[in-house]
């Protein structure tokens, strides 16, 4: 009897370790793809923006990551569909920034 529950911990102890492992090896490959993403983006950033505004897309990657993320996205579509020709610069960043920033605001009013 002692040795069925033994036997049954063991197996348990087993089981949980084989699905702690492949939890941690799946999250090891989602890490890596996103990294692998990011690396592609930060590429075609540098292909398709002036350094001037690759410089002002980081610092609005540090104020507001979810914007830059969402500009970074549109640039690359934009690029992949063959619609940006030349670099950009720093006034049509500033642009595009103004266009997607109006676009994803929320207004909030508090009535009293």
């Amino acid at each position: 009897m002692a040795e069925d529950i033994e036997e049954i911990r063991r197996r348990k102890l087993m089981e949980l370790q084989k699905k702690y492992l492949e939890q941690q090896k799946a999250q090891e490959e989602a890490l890596k793809r996103e990294m692998e993403l990011q690396a592609q983006i930060e590429a075609i950033m540098r292909k398709i923006l002036t350094p001037e505004a690759r410089e002002r897309l980081g610092r609005v990657k540090l104020v507001k990551p979810e914007l830059a993320r969402q500009v970074e996205l549109v640039l690359v579509q934009l690029y992949q569909a063959g619609q940006i020709r030349e670099p950009i610069d720093d006034a049509k960043l500033k642009r595009i920034l103004a266009q997607i920033d109006a676009r994803t605001r929320r207004e909030f009013r508090i009535k009293w």
